[in-house]
């Protein structure tokens, strides 16, 4: 049973890395189930016997995706041991969007994601991920004296403003400039929120 499992995993693996790199070079509509299964060295069968549609294996693709970035910021914000201030949060969402914006991972994340998804799925897994780095960036900015409602509702309003910039990003040509624009704006926003000292 357990050799099944670990079989039944390398292959949902191989598929998925064969369409990620599938995904990431062409873009979602010009990859075919049958491109994955010639890809990923399986017959066509084999794909739908793990996943029911190309979206269905597109999602892991941009889950994973989201995943590696994640805890790239992870790292990152752990690495930084000052206090979390307008500058250092809209520097992160800048390193993210400029990650987010190396192609391959542009196609994916920023442009194909919300479309294939629809904006409230592929809002989920990015939520998943970043909405707890944005609303702890928040409540430390905002202070003691703000209230939980507070912050949850600063923190709703900075992640749609992120998800925004993250489309602008995306459907741009010059994408770093665009996200340098927008995380410039994003600081001035989050200086607003900041608790007088």
């Amino acid at each position: 049973m357990a050799r099944q499992a670990e079989r039944s995993a390398a292959t949902i693996d191989g598929i998925v890395s064969a369409a990620r790199k599938l995904f990431m070079t062409r873009g979602f509509e010009a990859v075919s189930i049958d491109d994955i299964a010639v890809a990923a060295g399986i017959a066509k069968g084999g794909v739908y016997h793990h996943f029911s549609s190309k979206q269905s294996i597109f999602e892991v693709v941009l889950d994973r995706v989201q995943a590696e970035l994640a805890s790239q910021l992870n790292s990152r914000l752990a690495a930084n041991t000052g206090k979390r201030t307008p500058e250092t949060i809209a520097t992160n969402l800048l390193e993210y969007l400029k990650a987010a914006s190396e192609p391959g991972l542009r196609q994916v994340i920023l442009i194909d994601g919300p479309v294939v998804l629809g904006q409230q799925r592929w809002r989920e897994i990015d939520d998943r991920y970043f909405f707890e780095p944005t609303r702890s960036g928040l409540e430390a900015i905002m202070g003691p004296k703000a209230s939980r409602k507070q912050v949850e509702v600063a923190s709703r309003l900075v992640a749609g403003a992120i998800v925004e910039a993250a489309l602008a990003t995306g459907a741009s040509d010059n994408p770093v400039a665009v996200a340098r624009t927008y995380c410039a704006a994003l600081k001035s926003m989050l200086h607003g929120l900041q608790a007088e000292s």
